[in-house]
This record gives C-alpha cells, structure tokens and sequence, in this order.
C-alpha cells in the first residue's frame, strides 16, 4: 500500500485523466497508473469524498466504477493538468540528460528523448541553463570515449587513458585493464584495475578526456574484483570534509540515500546529519537541490558558499520576462 506522501499527487494526476478519458474502464486505467485494480478502486473511493468546502452532495466530486467503467463528475476545479516548477522540471532535465548519455541509450535508433529534452529546456527558460552549468563538468570530455571502451573491452586490449581529477585539478595518464561498464546515479563509469593505482577504479566516463585501444592484452591480476555499488559510488574516507546538515522531514531521504557518520533526531521529521564530502561541488549540488527542505549548518565556509551560489540562481529567476 503506498503511502500518503505517494497518493496524493496520484490523486491530483488521476480526476484530470479521468476527466479527458469518460468511461474509461477501471483495469485500463490501473496500468496506466502503475496500480492493482484494488489499489485503483480505494483511490476512487477517496476521491469521492473530495471536494469544495461545504461537503455537501452538490460540492463533492461524483465518481462511479459500476460495471468497470469509470465516470467522473463535478471536478473542474481540478479538472486541469498539474504544471511543473521550475524545480521540478529543472530535476527531470537532470535525469533526461543523463539517460541521455547512458550507454544502453548510445546506439539505440530514434529521437524521441533529444525531443522531450529540448521541448522541456524552451519550457523551463532561464531555469534550464542553471540546471545545466549545476551539473555539467567543465572538461573537454572525449566524444568517443564510449566506443572506444567498449572496443577495448570486445578485444581484451588494454586502454590509455587522459583522466581528469576534479579534486586534485589535474589531468593524470593511466594505463587500464577494462573489465565492465556500468551505471551508478545516471552516470557512465568504466571499471578496471588501473596500473597508475594498482587497484580497482572506477572512471567516470564523462571525465575522461581521451581513450586510446593499445595492442596489449588486458590482464589484470587474479584477486582483482568489481566494486559492489549498491550504495553509491563514493565511499567516505576520515580525512575528508565532515558537512553538517539539517533536514526538514521532507529531505529526511539524504540519510537514507547517503552514507552519514550521524545522524540526529531533531523532532517534527527533521533531521540534523554529517557526512563526508570529498568533492565541494558535489555538496553545492546537493544544498542546492535540497532548496528550502534542508541547509548546511557546518563548516561556516561552506554555508557561506551554499548562501551566495543560491542568492546567484535566484537572481538569474528575479530577471525572466
């Protein structure tokens, strides 16, 4: 049974779909909502007891399922299709660009998604472009480094690698044995055992700056395993950045999304928690992201940072015609 927090915006999604389907029947109408006709039907009974104030016959929404067929009356207040924030649509150009660039995406044929994507960027404005300076890295990322990794992977063959490190500000060479790639978060990684490292990495694909397929076997060495990344990529180290952030219960998914050393009860659904953050940018996404439902508090530096790259994108809002 889904929750509260899930079945009410099903709810506002479900009267104006059932307002431009009349009659539609009860099963179609549950897969198209992702629900078991049972799940449909108590939605229905609670829309029934929705309405204006008043609550009498004449200010409830009417709702009938008789005979499997659904028919709805007496909802145009709500009769119109939710809109989209400027939030919410600047997080779906998130997602859409990095499924974009995902590789089960790379050779399929169509032009559906570059579509979808463009017709929501002219949609979000200004919103679109801050999204995009948020998220992209500012490298000039190889356009082949997909094929060619997945050639040195067909082969056997050893790849040299140009790979960019934003923490240290460098770009290093590296010598990989490529075993997979694979996707965490959105993002495209090669995984290997590195020679420059003598260990297992993983590359993020949109950092490195140039692959070349040498005529070497790959051959990494016996104990050489992949990363189990189920929880995320990152895996904290003590000499990183401790971050204290408080939540408000609706950003109480972080400590549950991300690893935190502690993590606080602070009554109300509101959480106080601390992590360890490696990358700066990483964490400005995060507070940035997070908007009014969660702020760090600690180290003051990076408080400071958060405060003024948010004032910056308000800014940018303030000025659209």
């Amino acid at each position: 049974m889904s929750g509260s927090a899930d079945r009410l915006p099903r709810l506002l999604a479900l009267v104006p779909y059932l307002m431009s389907h009349p009659g539609a029947q009860v099963g179609e109408v549950a897969a198209v909502f992702g629900l078991s006709e049972k799940q449909l039907i108590d939605d229905l009974q609670l829309v029934w007891m929705c309405g204006l104030p008043g609550h009498t016959p004449g200010d409830l929404i009417d709702v009938s399922w008789d005979g499997g067929e659904i028919l709805i009356d007496n909802a145009d207040t709500i009769a119109r299709p939710l809109r989209l924030g400027i939030d919410e649509a600047s997080a779906l150009l998130v997602a859409l660009r990095m499924l974009a660039a995902s590789p089960e995406l790379a050779e399929v044929p169509g032009d559906a998604l570059p579509r979808v994507t463009a017709k929501l960027e002219r949609a979000a404005g200004e919103g679109a472009a801050t999204v995009s300076s948020q998220v992209a890295v500012d490298v000039d990322a190889a356009p082949d480094a997909l094929p060619r990794v997945r050639e040195g992977l067909t082969k056997g063959r050893r790849l040299s690698l140009r790979y960019y490190v934003p923490g240290r500000d460098e770009v290093t060479p590296r010598e990989v044995d490529p075993m997979r790639v694979l996707i965490v978060d959105g993002r495209a990684y090669l995984e290997g055992w590195c020679y420059r490292a003598e260990a297992m990495r993983l590359f993020r694909l949109d950092r490195v700056l140039g692959v070349e397929v040498l005529d070497v076997p790959a051959d990494p060495p016996a104990g050489a395993e992949p990363r189990d990344v189920t929880d995320g990529v990152f895996r904290p180290s003590p000499t990183d950045e401790l971050v204290e952030l408080e939540l408000s219960a609706a950003g109480r998914w972080v400590a549950e999304y991300y690893p935190c050393e502690q993590v606080t009860e602070l009554g109300e659904g509101r959480l106080r928690v601390a992590l360890r953050v490696r990358d700066e940018d990483w964490i400005l996404r995060l507070a940035l992201r997070l908007g009014d439902t969660g702020r760090v508090v600690s180290p003051p530096g990076m408080a400071r940072t958060v405060r003024r790259e948010a004032e910056r994108a308000l800014a940018l809002y303030a000025h659209r015609p």
